[in-house]
């Protein structure tokens, strides 16, 4: 444990950039959900590990130990090391915690002052105007979700790049993607370098959004010139009063390079062989590399589990021996909890033996009834 439970925080440092490095070669879909799963997934391996050096930390304390009927000596480690470490992480899953509520009630707020303000304008079916002379248009979700636009924004297009507009905007209502920054920003408060995350995230959602929209529309040109065109009109500063800061916008992030794949041929020519196995040998080594890191992560944190269940086990059995009589024989096992159901036998108390070392007394014919999951030490009979 003293190794693998440091592998999960460090592990990251490799992740982001080659899941960010893949998603750049997948579809707008695959790659939106391979970047939050892989928020997902460090993030989960990191409290994992925090949580894991707390415990270690907290059962080397002298009254934790009584609770849990603990013998300290067979705990192992340095508790100069856990004890100051089980602090630092406590601090620190404390802080995450607080900070995860926060964000999501941020989150709750904002769509829910969003939502009161649009009640207050008509809608005309999922779609609703506001009255407000700068451009904007962005999706608010919920039950149901709408399609929030500025009368500046339908004065800044013509019909059909509304209606692509619309399109865009109402993919990300049927696509959640709201949920996916949700989680992508969660996933962020429990390690730092998952932020970096966050820009390809979004980005792969807007793209989502205009491949639905030009599909929609079947019009790759005036979607692409829609989007364009209300970039060019909106202006951040005066939307910023009105719309909430967790909403996707069709005028979010790279424009030009959305505007750039939606006029690029949708079957471009075939590159030459020597370069599209140049791409398909990048795109192999960014996912073996990612899997690997994310493999790695997860059995660390299993490992240093497995291996803390497994010095708690040890530690319970250390403090109360019960045998039939008090001469020394050949038993695999160290302090381990012995009854005496009958004269001539001893029986380990263990709950879950697991090693096959059955024990035999070198005289009396005392036997072992089970099998010690423990090597390397001494019994008595």
């Amino acid at each position: 444990m003293i190794f693998a439970v440091w592998i999960p925080l460090l592990m990251p440092l490799l992740a982001v950039p080659a899941a960010c490095r893949l998603a750049e070669s997948l579809p707008p879909r695959a790659a939106a959900w391979l970047l939050t799963g892989c928020a997902v997934a460090l993030a989960g391996c990191t409290t994992a590990a925090l949580g894991l050096l707390l415990t270690a930390g907290a059962l080397r304390l002298p009254p934790v130990a009584a609770l849990g009927h603990l013998s300290l000596p067979q705990m192992g480690g340095d508790p100069v090391v856990s004890v100051p470490a089980a602090g630092v992480a406590a601090g620190l899953l404390g802080a995450t915690a607080f900070a995860v509520v926060r964000r999501a009630r941020r989150h709750h707020t904002e769509l829910r002052t969003a939502r009161l303000a649009t009640d207050a304008h008509p809608t005309s079916g999922d779609l609703c105007v506001l009255p407000h002379a700068a451009p904007d248009a962005y999706a608010l979700p919920g039950r149901p979700g709408r399609v929030v636009v500025t009368a500046g924004m339908l004065r800044a297009l013509p019909p059909d790049e509304r209606e692509a507009l619309f399109a865009h905007e109402r993919a990300h209502l049927a696509g959640r993607h709201h949920l996916f920054l949700l989680t992508a920003a969660l996933a962020a408060v429990c390690h730092p370098l998952l932020r970096s995350l966050r820009a390809p995230l979004a980005y792969a959602l807007e793209r989502w959004a205009d491949e639905t929209a030009a599909s929609r529309v079947g019009d790759r040109r005036v979607t692409a010139r829609a989007i364009g065109r209300a970039a060019l009109a909106a202006r951040p500063a005066a939307t910023a009063a009105h719309r909430p800061g967790t909403v996707l916008a069709a005028t979010a992030g790279p424009v030009p390079r959305r505007v750039a794949a939606l006029l690029a041929p949708e079957r471009p020519a075939a590159p030459p062989p020597r370069t599209a196995v140049h791409g398909h040998s990048r795109r192999l080594i960014a996912a073996a590399a990612l899997l690997a890191c994310l493999g790695l992560s997860a059995a660390s944190a299993l490992d240093a589990a497995t291996d803390l269940h497994e010095t708690v086990e040890v530690a319970q059995g250390g403090g109360s021996l019960r045998f039939a009589s008090a001469h020394v024989f050949g038993c695999p096992a160290v302090g381990v909890p012995a009854v005496s159901p009958a004269a001539g036998q001893v029986r380990c108390a263990l709950p879950r033996p697991s090693f096959d070392f059955p024990a035999v007394a070198p005289a009396a014919g005392v036997r072992c009834a089970g099998r010690c999951p423990l090597r390397g030490a001494v019994g008595v009979r």
